[in-house]
């Protein structure tokens, strides 16, 4: 859920980190560093509401994605930092641009209709 739709949380804490004198490369190591406890919450809350279906046999798969999510995540990371230290972000605005125009003309075209 964002304040403004297809507005990213990563996204508007990048650009507001830049506006407020960030570097590139400084803003999205905070955006990361601001996602670990919102990420952390998100877990927490579908482990609790879940909390009744858990057995112990779910924790071996619990365990096999832990590691995964966090040694993907990792590459991720250091990849999306080592990225922003040497580009723009100049690819991510024209993706944005190219794509956003391609659903307005697509619904343009195809009306929103509800079922029923």
């Amino acid at each position: 859920l964002a304040l403004f739709p297809g507005v990213s949380r990563s996204g508007a804490t990048i650009m507001g980190g830049m506006l407020g004198g960030l570097s590139r490369f400084a803003a999205t190591e905070f955006s990361f560093f601001l996602a670990i406890p919102t990420m952390f919450a998100a877990t927490l809350y579908s482990l609790l509401k879940e909390w009744d279906h858990l057995t112990l046999a779910d924790i071996p798969m619990f365990a096999v994605g832990f590691v995964a999510a966090f040694l993907g995540g990792l590459a991720v990371v250091r990849f999306m930092l080592a990225y922003v230290g040497q580009h723009s972000f100049a690819p991510f605005a024209w993706y944005r641009i190219i794509f956003g125009g391609l659903l307005l003309l697509y619904f343009h075209y195809h009306p929103w209709t509800s079922p029923g």
